[in-house]
């Protein structure tokens, strides 16, 4: 196929040279309706790009395919069957994902370190839930993706079990043996399901962890404006195989998704594609030295240890993307969030994860010599002040078994059934009814129809206090729980 094409942004481009005149939304008409304090800060461009698909960029039959050879070279790009278009982030197209897979009241394999979109799935079709178990880093605190082990263990206890869904890489960079875990699930003629928001760069460098495509994955959901050049809520989803019928997918994604889709946001797509598939595996090499040279500098900053090859081998995760700057910063003597809070404050720096005591600064194609520089200038700068920052609140960090709770209603009948709101420390032994999900990364401690234990409501109490966010609460402070009446 000719990857030098770019067929939203061609449409696009002759739809205003055409001089169009709308009678149609959006109802600022190309702009011309606009705030001018908005088209200030925005940008005339960005209105004027701003057209509906459905007669706007190609007719009201769809009949110039526009969107459709967009999709089809994207899935040519990275060697998948189909591609999808979302302009609902990853969280929509996982969930079509799983419903493409699993019904009401059937099992579906599910790492208990997924993201609180995949949860969303579970209440809203009503899935049951099997919990595979993540590989637990005790020493780090970090929950790693299960391997192809804990999945056939999984299988055992479910056998009935519609496929699996995991998330890989997690949003500190550690990837799970994809091909080990397809293989698991092929054996039994079952399709797994990969929620791969942070692995959109993946394709594009032989360097790089494999994605789930090349490993034999069945469904691969990526969020392009995480690790590529996509708008916000740019994400693709990708199939391959027999085991899941693109049109059932395509079906149950018309169905989660909106009618009125950002052009915008497709363009973005298109024109990453096509970055990609020309420059993608030289940008990402020089990424790939800047991220290499960058974790050098600092392990030299005393107090600092940037996270990689610790975090993999038996018993943790599989591979690591080096792109995901980890950096433990206990050896401080303060917390994440308060080295999180220092840089943006002070430096204008804003890290992407902050938690007890980490911070991850992601790298992208688009980081250069002197954005690397910049990092490095102001972690320096919160070494030499380690003296300012407050000591670490504690933290009441539950063990493995404190993290596995008995799940004992469905999460769609715990979420929607009779709830009440009570202290956090009487919630313990009841069931949940809400989800508790500390942000970023958005995995939930609580899930909707988990048994709350003792360990996760001190972990969340004692977290919040600490300066973790947990923003879909009904109280954000965690002093009270919503649980099943």
């Amino acid at each position: 196929m000719d990857h030098g094409r770019a067929p939203v942004l061609e449409a696009l481009t002759a739809y205003r040279r055409r001089g169009s005149h709308p009678y149609s939304p959006p109802g600022h008409k190309g702009g011309a309706g606009a705030d001018p304090r908005v088209t200030e800060v925005l940008g005339a461009g960005v209105f004027a790009s701003d057209v509906l698909a459905m007669n706007g960029l190609d007719d009201r039959r769809m009949s110039g395919d526009v969107l459709a050879e967009a999709a089809a070279l994207m899935a040519d790009a990275v060697h998948a069957d189909h591609t999808f278009f979302s302009t609902c982030g990853s969280s929509l197209s996982v969930k079509s994902a799983m419903l493409a897979v699993a019904g009401p009241h059937e099992k579906l394999l599910v790492a208990r370190d997924a993201h609180k979109s995949v949860i969303a799935g579970l209440i809203i079709a009503g899935i049951e839930p099997v919990w595979v178990h993540p590989r637990w880093d005790v020493g780090h605190h970090l929950a790693h993706p299960p391997g192809p082990e804990e999945v056939e263990e999984a299988f055992r206890r479910a056998p009935d079990a519609k496929g699996m869904l995991l998330a890989s890489p997690t949003a500190y960079g550690t990837c799970a043996d994809l091909r080990g875990v397809a293989e698991v699930c092929h054996r039994r003629g079952r399709p797994l399901v990969v929620d791969e928001a942070w692995g959109a760069h993946l394709p594009f460098h032989p360097e790089l962890p494999a994605w789930a495509m090349d490993a034999g994955g069945d469904v691969c959901v990526t969020s392009v404006h995480k690790m590529g050049a996509g708008l916000e809520q740019g994400s693709v989803f990708h199939l391959q195989g027999g085991l899941v019928d693109p049109d059932v997918l395509k079906a149950r994604e018309d169905l989660m998704g909106t009618t009125s889709p950002s052009v915008l946001v497709y363009a973005a797509l298109d024109g990453w594609r096509r970055q990609m598939v020309e420059h993608g595996e030289k940008l990402l090499g020089r990424a790939l030295d800047l991220a290499h040279r960058t974790r050098e500098e600092i392990a030299r900053l005393a107090g600092l240890v940037p996270l990689a090859g610790e975090l993999t081998g038996p018993g943790r995760a599989f591979d690591h993307d080096p792109l995901m700057v980890t950096v433990d910063v206990s050896g401080l003597g303060t917390s994440g969030y308060a080295v999180a809070d220092w840089l943006r404050a002070h430096r204008q720096a804003n890290v992407g994860l902050a938690d007890h005591r980490r911070v991850v600064a992601q790298l992208t194609h688009a980081d250069s010599e002197e954005s690397c520089v910049y990092l490095l200038d102001a972690l320096t700068e919160v070494v030499k002040r380690r003296e300012e920052l407050p000591p670490p609140a504690r933290v009441e960090l539950p063990s493995p078994a404190g993290l596995e709770q008995e799940t004992v209603m469905l999460p769609r009948d715990a979420f929607f059934g009779p709830a009440e709101q009570v202290p956090v420390e009487q919630a313990v032994g009841r069931v949940a009814a809400e989800m508790a999900s500390p942000y970023p990364p958005g995995v939930p401690a609580v899930c909707p129809g988990e048994r709350v234990s003792r360990e996760a409501a001190d972990y969340l109490r004692s977290g919040v206090a600490a300066g973790m966010y947990v923003p879909d609460t009904a109280d954000p402070s965690l002093r009270t729980l919503r649980v099943a009446a």
